[in-house]
């Protein structure tokens, strides 16, 4: 009678799981890693209001996530500070509501008390003042730094045993070795798992784009 390793790994996770015990599967506990720059997602008007009446957002280059594209144009982003910082890539497509994700560096050129927050969260944060080729906008709210955050579809988060909006732990290896806690799971039919962290925090650790960390749970 052939064995069905299948069968028996979702036998033991469910009876470790009935005693409460979280049991995250796959190879080794490994996510690809995606490292994310200062960018800005645009609403259609204010791709308007930056680039002219009728303007449409010219992708570039496709990002790892389907549907989502790096776009040729860049902005200039402007805080309290007055110091500007230039060639802010935009995002497509275009969003309900304009976006501004920076790292906490740069909100110290900024100026801007940018708070940690997952993408779309954008109630009460700063805003800051946007730069285009054909005109300004001054947003009252959007300035945020990205929660780390790891993109997974429902077959993977069935996989690692998680949840959408899920938090785990994880582990970075490397000669500057570390541990990233409450990591939040975005679990959703569009998505490919990748793992997103900004560059304060690849750079800290010596994390390049493409690297593989893994997912824990303590």
């Amino acid at each position: 009678m052939a064995i069905d390793s299948a069968a028996i790994t979702a036998a033991v996770r469910a009876a470790l799981e009935s005693q409460g015990v979280k049991v995250i599967a796959g190879a080794d506990n490994l996510v690809p890693v995606g490292v994310s720059n200062r960018h800005i997602h645009l609403s259609a008007a204010h791709v308007e209001a930056l680039f002219g009446k009728g303007y449409e957002l010219q992708p570039m280059k496709e990002l790892s996530q389907p549907g989502q594209y790096a776009c040729k144009e860049q902005l200039t982003i402007i805080g309290p500070s007055m110091r500007p910082i230039e060639k802010v890539r935009v995002l497509g497509p275009v969003r309900k509501a304009t976006q501004v994700e920076i790292s906490r560096t740069d909100s110290y050129t900024l100026k801007v008390k940018a708070p940690v927050r997952e993408s779309g969260s954008i109630a009460g944060t700063p805003g800051l003042t946007i730069v285009g080729p054909k005109g300004v906008v001054t947003i009252s709210e959007g300035c945020i730094i990205a929660n780390r955050h790891i993109h997974m579809s429902p077959a993977d988060g069935q996989a690692f045993g998680v949840k959408d909006g899920e938090y785990v732990n994880v582990e970075v290896d490397g000669e500057r070795r570390t541990k990233w806690y409450d990591v939040q799971v975005r679990v959703h039919p569009d998505f490919r798992l990748e793992m997103h962290v900004d560059t304060d925090d690849a750079n800290a650790v010596g994390l390049p784009c493409g690297s593989q960390v893994r997912v824990v749970k303590d």
